[in-house]
């Protein structure tokens, strides 16, 4: 007849029951915790872009990149600025639209630059 294990073997196993148990459930309830809120930006959303012709270039000797239409902000709300024409030098080929962004807990404004 197999011997039965002493009682300080069993207690090793009812122990990492326990523990896998009380694991299991942390683990369903860390799925119920809420997580912080996003800030709210303090600001409204950037509006779409205005649909604009491109008109020919002006006659130049500067060689001239087109420059799109794009949203300001004036400090209370967006300004719509018109595309132009605008002299190549010093601009590279893309053209970034102005955005917020968070920068040491406060919101600021970058406009549309060329990057």
């Amino acid at each position: 007849m197999p011997k039965r294990p002493p009682r300080r073997e069993r207690l090793p196993r009812r122990a990492w029951r326990a523990s896998a148990i009380a694991g299991l459930l942390l683990t369903g309830l860390a799925g119920c915790a809420t997580p912080p809120p996003l800030a709210t930006p303090p600001f409204p959303p950037v509006p779409p872009p205005r649909q604009e012709a491109m008109p020919k270039p002006p006659v130049s000797e500067q060689a001239l990149l087109w420059q799109p239409g794009h949203w300001d902000w004036n400090g209370h709300g967006y300004d719509w600025i018109a595309g132009e024409w605008v002299p190549r030098d010093g601009h590279s080929n893309m053209w970034m639209e102005g955005y917020w962004k968070r920068e040491q807990g406060a919101w600021i404004w970058v406009p549309g630059h060329w990057t």
